[in-house]
């Protein structure tokens, strides 16, 4: 949980970025696929109206073409005056209808009429033949840029006689594809601002959406630090059980470690007066003496835990530079006569997730080690690396054989180099370590060439 928000936001194992995607999904997609939509609507209502316009411009020219003697006579000048003007982009061309009862058929026929407006232009080549009452709407090319032709058939009476002809009217299609290019443009310019206001919008309501969680994540890290005791912020009812049973959790958790105090309290003190008793007996064994002595000491050291953990716990962070500081200070003392120097080397920001009185126990038993072990200069470095919590201590003395790391380790177990002690002290941080996943790797100092010994705990992520 220590790990900063921005961090988080972007962590891929996240609910934001889930929520972000699928609304970024939605809006990449959706608004897309309605621009299109909404192009191919105009561009079919464009066609439709244009096809309207031409089938308007064939009934007035039906309107004023006469068939005489198996001949077409039609106006020189016709009402709509773009027919009437050279090259005006919309043309008309009257071809005979060779065989009216085949369907789409293409001939290459000598028009019986055209436009003045198309006087100017190549005729295209062949054109399309519908049957008689039928209309038919397709492309072409002429003078270089893309027409609509609309081909409509009909049959004119002549003395009895039928004489079938196709009108066909070209309209250029600049006019048309302006409009639909300018339609596109607004279009996919609005579409693509109302998508990052959309995004924008979204982000907003989404980091307000889920700042109850943030607000959680905080509380959270300063339980962790040591700093509060309890959730206290106003969350929404749906998280509302999820705090309650955390501050409950919370809450039980240290009373618990509060009866185990008070229990381990308890059982100390009801082995001191038995254990005073045997000792003050006169016919017991020098052997039977020491072992006496020893369990007098445990017990010394178990009430002492009971009496300094009683108000920590496991969700309260505790500053590893203040314990530090405090032992260096006391053994410094202990050990005035050897003028030995702490090299300290300590992030201010690294936090022990544990007791402060099993810290205390961890490191004051190596650092006394050390100070025993030690000519004159003692080591500690404490970093945070890789959500990893790394205490080493080095000294400057003979350091401890590799053959010897094992044994001290062991209950009991002590280096010729520790001349003083009953070996227990670092069997019980070995115990301590194993409790909290903690690991603990015995070597060399490279800078002192003493012993060193480096401490690695897990840290919250």
């Amino acid at each position: 949980m220590t790990t900063p928000s921005k961090a988080r936001f972007w962590h891929v194992n996240s609910l934001k970025v889930r929520m972000l995607l699928s609304t970024l999904l939605m809006t990449v997609i959706l608004l897309p696929v309605i621009g299109i939509t909404l192009t191919k609507a105009f561009e079919q209502q464009l066609n439709l109206a244009m096809k309207n316009e031409l089938k308007a411009y064939s009934y007035s020219i039906f309107t004023v073409a006469e068939v005489e003697n198996s001949q077409l006579l039609m106006p020189d000048i016709l009402l709509e005056n773009q027919f009437n003007i050279s090259q005006s982009g919309l043309y008309a061309l009257i071809s005979p209808l060779v065989n009216h009862e085949q369907v789409s058929k293409k001939v290459s026929t000598k028009p019986l009429w055209q436009s003045q407006s198309l006087l100017t232009l190549p005729l295209p080549k062949e054109l399309p033949t519908p049957d008689v009452g039928q209309t038919l709407l397709s492309n072409i090319e002429l003078a270089g840029s893309q027409h609509l032709l609309y081909s409509f058939s009909a049959s004119f009476s002549d003395n009895s006689q039928a004489f079938p002809i196709t009108l066909h009217l070209i309209k250029d299609q600049q006019g048309f594809q302006q409009a639909l290019n300018d339609f596109k443009q607004k279009l996919w310019t609005w579409l693509l601002l109302l998508m990052v206001v959309f995004i924008l919008v979204q982000i907003i309501w989404l980091l307000w959406t889920l700042k109850p969680l943030t607000v959680l994540t905080h509380e959270l890290e300063s339980i962790e630090k040591g700093h509060k005791n309890a959730l206290d912020a106003e969350y929404p009812k749906e998280l509302q059980q999820v705090t309650g049973q955390l501050n409950t959790l919370l809450a039980t958790e240290e009373n618990q470690r509060k009866r185990y105090r008070n229990a381990l309290s308890d059982l100390a003190h009801s082995l001191k007066n038995p254990l005073a008793v045997i000792q003050s007996q006169p016919d017991i064994s020098a052997s039977t003496s020491e072992q006496l002595q020893l369990v007098n000491q445990i017990i010394e050291h178990q009430l002492k835990r009971a009496q300094s953990a009683g108000q920590s716990s496991w969700h309260l962070g505790v500053n590893v530079q203040h314990v530090v500081d405090k032992l260096t200070t006391t053994l410094a003392k202990i050990y005035q006569d050897k003028n030995l120097s702490f090299l300290l080397d300590i992030d201010p920001s690294a936090i022990f997730k544990g007791d402060e009185a099993d810290l205390m126990e961890i490191l004051g038993n190596i650092l006394d080690n050390a100070c025993k072990a030690a000519a004159s200069k003692v080591a500690i470095s404490v970093v945070v690396e890789e959500k990893q919590l790394v205490i080493s201590i080095a000294d400057d003395g003979k350091g401890i054989d590799q053959s010897q790391q094992a044994m001290i380790l062991s209950r009991g177990g002590r280096a010729d180099t520790y001349q003083a002690g009953h070996g227990i002290g670092l069997a019980i941080v070995n115990d301590l370590l194993k409790s909290y996943q903690g690991q603990l790797l015995i070597g060399k100092s490279a800078e002192l060439s003493g012993a060193s010994f480096t401490l690695t705990f897990e840290c919250s992520s």
